[in-house]
C-alpha cells in the first residue's frame, strides 16, 4: 500500500490481501476452533512459530480477524500491528495490564470513560497498581505526577462527556523522556482524525463499536501498537485469552468501509447543530473541541483533521426533571449509552458525580447528544421543542 494514499484510500482499500479475499472483494467469514495439520511434524513446528496470521488455533484468529486488525494498523502511519477484543472495556483492560505490573503507578485524565476509572479503581487496584488521576489539560505539567514508580500515561482526547482536548505531544514528550509508556483511547477522533501513532503514542485503542462498525450491532475493541511495542501486547492478549469472534470482525470490517464519509456526515452535522445551541437563551456552553471556547480547543485545531458527532451541552439553570423533560420528549434521539451509529441519541450526564482531581461547576445539567446520520434540520426542530420544554418546566 501507498504511504501516499489518503486516509479515506486506506480505509477502503487496507487489509484486503489477496490471499484472505480470495478473489472476492470482502474476506469471507473463517469460523474455527481447531486448526488441522498435516502430521504432527508441521504441528510442532507451528506450535514454535509466531501464529500471528498463521492458522494455529482458532483464538488467535483466522484471515477474517486478521483483515479488519491489518486495516487498522495501516490506519495508523508508523503502527507496527492490532490485535481485536470483544469490546472497547477489554481492548483498554488488555492494554493496561500489559505493560502494568503489581507495584506500578498509572496516571489517568479525570475525564476518562466511566468504565476506565471503574477498572483503575477496580481491578488494578486489587492487583496492585496505584492510579492517579489528573487535570485534562495539564499538559508538560504532567511531570510533576510521575513518579519512579509510574509505568504508563493514559490519554483520552477528547474527555468524555465534558470534551477537554488534551495536549498529547507535550505528554508524550515527558513520558518518552522518562521512559513511561502512553496510551490512548482515540474512539471519538478515530486514526482518520487524529493519527496517535504518528504523535508518538505507544498504543491507540478504540472501542470498534462505535464508528468502526457504525451500525450500533457489535461489540469491538482494537489495540494498535507502534514500532516495538506489539510482543507485549500480544503475550498478555494471548494469556488473557482475548479474543473477538469473526462474525464482529466481519461486521466491523464492512463498517470500517464506509467510516471516511459517515465521520464526515457526523462532524459536519454535530458542528452546525453545536453552533445552533451556543445560540440558544436556554444553553449555557456548548463543549465541542471544534468550538474556540472549549477547553484545549487550540490542541484540536492543532492536531486534528476534524471532529466527529458526539458532544455535550450545559443547560442554563434548571433541575433534573427540567432536563429530563427535555430528553424524553425528543422524537430523533433516542436515549441510551454508546454512540457512533447512525441513529441521535441523547443521554443526561453529571460529571460532578465522579471527578476527583478537577471539580466539574456548571450552569446547570448536562446533555450528551450523538448526532447520526439524519437530517439535522430535522434534529435542530427536534431540539427547539426539546428547550421549550426544559424551559417550561424550569420556570
Amino acid at each position: 500500500m501507498s504511504d501516499n494514499e489518503k486516509p479515506a484510500t486506506r480505509v477502503v482499500s487496507a487489509g484486503r490481501r489477496k490471499e484472505w479475499t480470495q478473489g472476492i472483494v470482502n474476506p469471507p467469514v473463517w469460523r474455527a476452533s481447531t486448526i488441522l495439520y498435516d502430521d504432527v511434524a508441521a504441528l510442532r513446528a507451528n506450535n514454535r512459530a509466531d501464529t500471528h496470521h498463521t492458522l494455529f488455533y482458532g483464538r488467535r484468529g483466522t484471515p477474517t480477524q486478521w483483515s479488519l486488525a491489518e486495516a487498522l494498523t495501516e490506519l495508523e502511519p508508523g503502527a507496527e500491528a492490532t490485535l481485536l477484543y470483544p469490546s472497547g472495556v477489554a481492548a483498554i483492560a488488555s492494554a493496561l495490564l500489559a505493560v502494568l505490573s503489581p507495584g506500578d503507578h498509572l496516571l489517568v485524565p479525570d475525564s476518562a470513560y466511566d468504565p476506565t476509572r471503574s477498572l483503575a479503581n477496580g481491578l488494578l487496584r486489587k492487583f496492585g497498581i496505584d492510579t492517579t488521576f489528573y487535570d485534562p489539560l495539564i499538559g508538560q505539567g504532567i511531570a510533576a505526577l510521575c513518579t519512579e514508580n509510574t509505568r504508563a500515561i493514559l490519554l483520552e482526547t477528547p474527555g468524555s462527556l465534558t470534551f477537554e482536548v488534551q495536549d498529547v505531544p507535550a505528554i508524550v514528550a515527558v513520558a518518552k523522556a522518562r521512559g513511561i509508556t502512553t496510551l490512548i483511547d482515540n474512539t471519538w477522533a478515530t486514526p482518520l482524525l487524529f493519527p496517535a501513532i504518528r504523535l508518538g503514542v505507544d498504543y491507540s485503542i478504540l472501542s470498534c463499536t462505535k464508528y468502526v462498525v457504525g451500525h450500533s450491532d457489535v461489540m469491538l475493541g482494537s489495540v494498535t501498537a507502534a514500532q516495538g511495542k506489539y510482543a507485549a501486547l500480544r503475550d498478555a492478549t494471548y494469556q488473557l485469552g482475548q479474543t473477538a469472534s469473526p462474525d464482529d470482525a466481519w461486521l466491523g470490517a464492512r463498517g470500517l468501509r464506509t467510516m471516511a464519509v459517515r465521520l464526515k456526515q457526523h462532524g459536519e452535522a454535530a458542528l452546525r447543530i453545536a453552533q445552533w445551541l451556543k445560540g440558544r437563551s436556554e444553553v449555557a456552553r456548548v463543549l465541542h473541541p471544534a468550538l474556540p471556547d472549549c477547553p484545549g480547543h487550540e490542541f484540536f485545531a492543532r492536531d486534528f483533521r476534524g471532529a466527529s458527532g458526539l458532544f455535550s451541552f450545559v443547560l442554563k439553570g434548571g433541575d433534573e426533571a427540567a432536563r429530563a423533560a427535555l430528553i424524553d420528549g425528543l422524537e430523533h434521539f433516542g436515549i441510551g449509552y454508546s454512540w457512533g451509529g447512525f441513529e441521535s441519541l441523547a443521554i443526561p450526564a453529571d460529571p460532578q458525580k465522579i471527578r476527583t482531581a478537577t471539580a466539574w461547576q456548571a450552569e446547570g445539567p448536562l446533555v450528551r447528544l450523538q448526532i447520526g446520520l439524519e437530517d439535522p434540520d430535522d434534529l435542530i426542530a427536534d431540539l427547539q421543542a426539546g428547550l421549550a420544554r426544559f424551559a417550561g418546566v424550569r420556570g
